[in-house]
């Protein structure tokens, strides 16, 4: 039976995350902060929820940093939400923030006066958003094109390289709304809280073998 690994660094959405792959018959889900359980997982998911000082704070005191470069090279690895925010460069958040580095790029504030056809936009971006497929990859198998998935966000991920941009959002402005490099696949939304087309992720995430 394979074993994912959720892990577990005191800021994250966990125990619906591991109940979504259950669900979804992930085998053995253990939610961990134990770097050798983390290392002998076959899968590893990587999510977070809150500020992104905090969660880095957590993350570099625990090692975590160094641990998440090198699980996510070898075996399917799944960043959601400011889990994802934390792989790439820098977050605006908190007067800016040094994250993990995996994914070029910069984490940005949607701003206080956000506009789109003369109507205001509310941020955090919170609810049900189109996705746009910008590839095919093995996480979008059975998921149609602009399905809708489930946000809560006040900062977006501008990508720094266009073509690990596997999936696109928009909330007044353009953001990465997946992004995939080899065996690594990080979401925005968050895929446990978005009904069938989440699960559907999921599930894909949990049959693939981490080759893209």
């Amino acid at each position: 039976m394979q074993t994912v690994a959720v892990i577990d660094y005191g800021m994250g959405n966990l125990h619906s995350v591991a109940k979504a792959l259950e669900h979804v018959g992930a085998g053995r889900v253990l939610i961990t902060s134990d770097a050798s359980v983390i290392r002998e997982a076959d899968r590893v998911v990587f999510p977070g929820v809150g500020a992104i000082r905090d969660c880095m704070a957590e993350i570099r005191r625990l090692g975590f940093d160094s641990l998440v470069r090198e699980v996510s090279q070898d075996r399917p690895f799944l960043g959601i939400c400011v889990g994802m925010q934390a792989l790439l460069d820098t977050s605006e958040e908190n007067g800016g923030v040094d994250c993990i580095g995996l994914f070029p790029g910069q984490v940005k504030f949607f701003g206080k006066d956000l506009h789109e056809d003369g109507e205001h936009l509310k941020v955090p971006h919170m609810g049900w958003n189109e996705v746009q497929q910008k590839v095919d990859h093995p996480l979008w198998h059975s998921i149609p094109d602009l399905a809708r998935f489930y946000f809560v966000h006040s900062y977006y991920i501008a990508a720094g390289n266009p073509r690990q941009v596997v999936g696109g959002g928009h909330y007044g402005v353009d953001f990465a709304a997946a992004l995939a490099e080899g065996s690594r696949f990080a979401v925005q939304f968050h895929p446990e809280k978005s009904h069938t087309h989440g699960l559907q992720l999921l599930e894909n995430f949990v049959a693939w073998d981490g080759r893209w």
